[in-house]
């Protein structure tokens, strides 16, 4: 295994809601167009306790969501507990030793920023999954 590319995305301040969401579209189209992955991962919705965040947050999803919808890709989603139990062996795991594991199962040089890392774990979370002979019987399947 090993990271192809990752990064964050981060939009200019001075974007409005509307463009910050045609902007991470923009941005996750590009990189379909680029790799030509065979499917998505995604992290599970997460309990957030401030609403505007929320809607934040759902918002961009579906913005990401809408651009591997609309190249076909089969679209999987794993709670984060399951992805920390994956990368980590505990589901209770804290992002430094989520973004030192994903470090050391990669061979990476350096430490992701957190959210890359949470990436970066979800993919390797995916990987895990539908390489398992267990994959069968786990019934995995696609949003």
């Amino acid at each position: 295994m090993q990271a192809v590319s990752y990064g964050v995305i981060r939009n200019k301040a001075h974007l409005s809601m509307p463009g910050c969401l045609v902007e991470i579209h923009r941005q996750i189209d590009e990189l379909i167009r680029l790799h030509s992955p065979e499917a998505c991962a995604v992290e599970g919705l997460i309990y957030v306790q401030n609403t505007r965040t929320a809607i934040t947050l759902g918002a961009a999803r579906g913005s990401a969501l809408l651009a591997a919808a609309q190249h076909g890709l089969a679209i999987y989603e794993y709670p984060p507990r399951r992805v920390k139990q994956a990368i980590v062996g505990q589901g209770g795991a804290q992002k430094a030793q989520i973004g030192f594991m994903v470090r050391s199962i990669l061979g990476l040089e350096e430490t992701p920023d957190t959210d890359a890392a949470d990436a970066l774990a979800i993919g390797l979370t995916h990987f895990q999954m539908h390489s398992s002979p267990l994959a069968v019987h786990q019934a995995i399947r696609p949003l």
